[in-house]
């Protein structure tokens, strides 16, 4: 994978699993921050069928690096960290 490929974490409003998983990525990665896209499922009708209920979703570029639960090794080898 790209470890340069924009960051884009999918989330829905309320949900306490998309809620920590944005706290220990902005621990993890606090210098990819600026380069994170937070994305609402909620606020287009395709991206609300696409993920349905499993937010939070970190993609890089179309990639999927993990899903409702925050998995740090996973995410930091898909960086190249």
């Amino acid at each position: 994978m790209n470890a340069g490929a924009p960051l884009t974490l999918y989330v829905r409003e309320g949900c306490h699993l998309c809620e920590q998983f944005q706290l220990e990525l902005a621990l993890d990665l606090p210098e990819r921050r600026a380069a994170l896209a937070v994305i609402d499922v909620d606020t287009d009708e395709a991206l609300a069928l696409r993920y349905g209920l499993r937010v939070p979703v970190l993609a890089a570029g179309e990639t999927v690096i993990c899903e409702a639960v925050y998995d740090r090794t996973r995410v930091r080898a898909a960086l190249g960290l």
